[in-house]
Parts: structure tokens; sequence; C-alpha cells
């Protein structure tokens, strides 16, 4: 990765092209490409490593053929005919530089989060090129570089012969033009390369719904003109339909027709996802209608939630490596192992800086990690930095107003880290278990965990129930917790826990305290 640094004169670009030291590093980035690729890979090549292994416990992956069919086709051209209409609605990226800005001291930081820009851009079927790092206390306004930096990104990306730059930060509009038009090539943020990859994964009804909404949303204050061209011009005679006098005029320009046709649309799909609302609340209020926990899977986008859910049920959800390879929500039956049933729900993944659209638009879809009463946080423990993902997974959570359920902190992919690794770990969440879904390391303790943390039913009562009702019996065991049971003269003895609304049902066979051992 390049670091750029400010120098005295860098804001002011030269009228006679780069400075000699600009070209021979350019020279070079372009000769040292494939150490620009091993930076990026390598927080990644773990992760290769267990993607290429046998996926034990996942069941079958039917969603995989189709979404290597749905893979771009490198080389094609991008030249879009209406930018207003498509520019974010379908990024078709190739040849990629990107580009950041840190603040004094945080290099690190900074050169985690481009690796992290990165996989989110081949994870749109970009390939990467070169990463330029430039330290600076704030972006420019006009060009976030600034005008020498962004002409040196010019030559930079000339030589490399890449056609967009990304920016691992979220553009005003006013930058991104003004860099797009130094660079002379497609200029490209942070959050466009996330909602293209949800556009490419969504799957269900509801996910395409709220991924295009949040693309509206991110589009409109972007949405940029062509000059007089795009006006609609109003007027016509006295005699005509309602013209004359005093309405000849610009008209609706293409722009301000484009506006409207956006928020017709948002507000269309606002009413869609809103009418999906009430069969999610039905399914919930059945769940806790019937007594049955639930347990939501969060984390980090490629944490491995889908895999430790597959380890765990066979679900059989798609896993891939690959950022946001889930984005609908998957819920499947589990059973502790006293007996009670429980749901455990698999969600879409958290990545730093997730742009408010998206925490808005799939508010509905995190209402099941709000409604679940334990929140298993898979981390994952390979990676340089657990502990900015775990505070921003935590952030994000505390947003749908879950801050205060039950949480579960469960390092995956413990086969992939040492024991001084496991050390540093175990000082950040000295509770956490440590845990393989590719080895089934820890799926058991994960288990015991859950069966211990879900609410237990607050009614303990004793019952003598005649051996022809054994449907009271399946009922103790399907909604309550049987603690032990005795065959005595007249029927089964059973000492169980379970909830209130129940009690009703097994009045008539509840003994007196103390009537077993008088």
């Amino acid at each position: 990765m390049t670091d750029v640094e400010n120098s005295p004169n860098d804001t002011a670009a030269t009228a006679d092209g780069p400075s000699d030291d600009v070209v021979a590093r350019v020279l070079a980035s372009a000769e040292s490409r494939s150490s620009a690729y091993s930076l990026f890979s390598s927080g990644a090549q773990a992760l290769q490593t267990e993607a290429g292994a046998d996926s034990i416990g996942d069941g079958e992956q039917l969603d995989r053929e189709d979404r290597k069919a749905l893979r771009r086709v490198p080389g094609l051209s991008t030249e879009l005919e209406d930018v207003t209409e498509v520019e974010y609605r379908q990024l078709r990226l190739e040849n990629v530089v990107l580009i950041g800005i840190y603040a004094q001291g945080s290099q690190d930081d900074a050169e985690n989060s481009m690796r992290e820009m990165a996989a989110l851009a081949e994870t749109a079927g970009a390939t990467v090129l070169d990463g330029l790092l430039q330290r600076r206390a704030h972006p420019d306004p006009s060009t976030f570089l600034g005008r020498g930096k962004a002409a040196e990104l010019a030559a930079i990306v000339q030589a490399l012969g890449a056609d967009t730059v990304i920016a691992d930060t979220e553009l005003a509009p006013s930058q991104r033009r003004a860099l797009e038009d130094v660079v002379k090539v497609k200029v490209i943020d942070r959050t466009a390369v996330i909602l293209d990859i949800f556009s490419q994964h969504a799957k269900s009804r509801e996910g395409k719904a709220q991924v295009e909404l949040a693309q509206l949303e991110y589009l409109l204050p972007r949405l940029r003109g062509w000059g007089e061209s795009m006006s609609r011009q109003a007027g016509g005679q006295v005699g005509g339909a309602g013209a004359g006098m005093g309405s000849r005029g610009p008209g609706e320009t293409k722009i301000e027709l484009d506006r409207r046709r956006i928020h017709t649309r948002m507000s269309k799909l606002r009413k869609q996802i809103a009418a999906m609302k009430p069969a999610r609340e039905a399914k919930r209020a059945n769940r806790r209608r019937n007594s049955v926990p639930s347990v939501a899977i969060a984390g980090y986008t490629n944490a491995g939630k889908s895999s430790i859910l597959n380890r765990i049920t066979h679900a059989g959800v798609l896993v891939e490596n690959a950022l946001f390879a889930t984005l609908d929500a998957t819920v499947r039956k589990n059973t502790t192992a006293d007996g009670r049933i429980y749901t455990l729900a698999d969600t879409v993944g958290f990545v730093r800086n997730l742009p408010h659209q998206l925490v808005e638009a799939f508010r509905s879809t995190l209402e099941e990690i709000a409604d679940s009463d334990v929140i298993v946080h898979v981390v994952d423990g390979s990676h340089p930095d657990p502990a900015s993902q775990i505070a921003t997974v935590r952030d994000v959570v505390g947003e749908v107003g879950a801050r205060g359920i039950t949480e579960l902190v469960v390092f995956n992919k413990a086969d992939l880290i040492d024991d001084d690794t496991r050390l540093v770990l175990r000082g950040l969440e000295p509770r956490a278990i440590f845990a393989s879904a590719r080895t089934g390391e820890g799926i058991d303790e994960i288990l015991t965990a859950i069966g211990e943390l879900l609410p237990d039913p607050s009614l303990e009562i004793e019952l003598v129930v005649p051996y022809d009702r054994g449907d009271l019996i399946s009922l103790l065991h399907e909604k309550g917790r049987v603690i032990s049971t005795e065959y005595v003269e007249d029927g089964t003895l059973v000492n169980a826990r379970i909830s209130s609304d129940l009690e009703p049902q097994f009045a008539a066979f509840r003994v007196p305290a103390g009537a077993i051992g008088a």
C-alpha cells in the first residue's frame, strides 16, 4: 500500500504535470502490483484455507452455483448512457485503486480498514491494483485529497490502467465530482460498494426491496444534471390546452423529474416493506405465545455466523468466503439438552461505517436481534483487529435497541489462531467461548451456554399426572422444563418448571406442598 504524506507543496498541482519523483513512484507501484495484492490478501489467507476445506455440517449449499453464475464477466465495457439513472444502481467495477485518509497515529487502523475495503471491492467483482493512504487531519473539502495529491492520483491511475477509484469513506457529492474531474475516471465511495454487494446478494422479495430503498436514499442527493438539454420546456399558444402568457419557462428539468420519480418509488417501497411486517410479527407473536425462546446469531461480516448455524442445525445456509454472503435472515429450530425448544436465527453481518441507509432499510430484519432472548455474538478470532469488530457490532446492536439483551461472545475460527492470540482474546472477553465451525471445537460448549442463558420457566410445580394423560407430560416437555419424574400408584409424579400462563391447565393435578412426604 502506498503511503502518501503531506508535503509543503502538495496542495498545488504543477502545470507541467507530476514531478519526476511522482512518476518514478508510479512506475515502481506498477512493477510491485503483486505486492499490493499480498498486502490486501494477508488478512484473508487463513480464510481462504478454511474456505477450501470440506464444509462439514454446512448441509447442501444450494445457492452457491446460482451466486457463482451471477459473477460479472471481466473486461466488459463500463460505459453508462445515463449516469443519473444507473450510476449507483449497478456498479460494474473492474480495475480499481483505493484511496484513504488517516490522522496522526492511526496508520494501523487505516491499513486494516483499507484491507477490508479491498475485500469489499473484490466481493463486488473488482480487481484491486493498488491502495493509497494520505496522512492529514481532515479531508480536503473540494477534492478529498487536495489538488496536488489528486494530480498524483491521476498519474497513478493512468500508469496502472485503472478505470475506477474507490474512497474508503463516504464522499460528499461535490468531492466525488471534483475528484472525477481531476483523475478522469469514475470515483465512488465505500457506501456505494457496500450497496452494490447488497444488490447482488439480496434474494428474498423483502431483501430486494430493502436494498433498493437504501440505494435510492443514497442516490437522491447525488443526482447530477447535464445542462440545458435536460430541461423540459413549458408554454404554448393561448388557445392551447391550458397554456398561454406567463406559462412559458424552463419547466421541469430532467434532474427534478428524476427526483420526483425517486421519491415516488421510495414511498412505494416503504409501503411494501411495511406490508411485510405483520407476517413477521405474527410469527414472532406465535413463538411468544407458545413460550418459544429465541437466539440470534449476530456479528461482523465474514465472522462465520452461517457456518455456526449450519454446524448446529445443518440448515444448509450458504457459506462463502465473501463479505455479506448472508442478507436474508434464516430461522431454524433447535432443542436444549433438557428438552426445551428454541429458535436460532442467522442475521445479516455488520461492517465498520455501515451506511445509515442500510441500518434503516434493514431495521425490519434486525428486529430478529431486538426480539431475541440471547445474542450469540460471533467474532473472527483470526482477524488482526477483533476489538474494533466487537465495538462495531455492539454499536449497531445498540442502534436497534438490543443493548440490554444477554450476550454470548464466541471467537470463531479457533483452529486458525495460536495460544498467544488466545491469551490476548481471553483478556479482551474473559467469558468468551473459543469455537471452530470447521472442526467442531467449542460447539457443544456453545449449546450448553445457550441452555444456561435461555430464560427458565418462572413457576415450579409438582404434579401427579394420571397415566392416561400422556398429553400433559408431552406438553410439559415441549413448553416447560421437567426436573424429575417418578412413577407412583396414582400416576406420574413430575417436578417441573412452566410459564405462568400454562398453570391453569395443570391446576387440577397439582400436589400440595409436603403432601407427598406425608
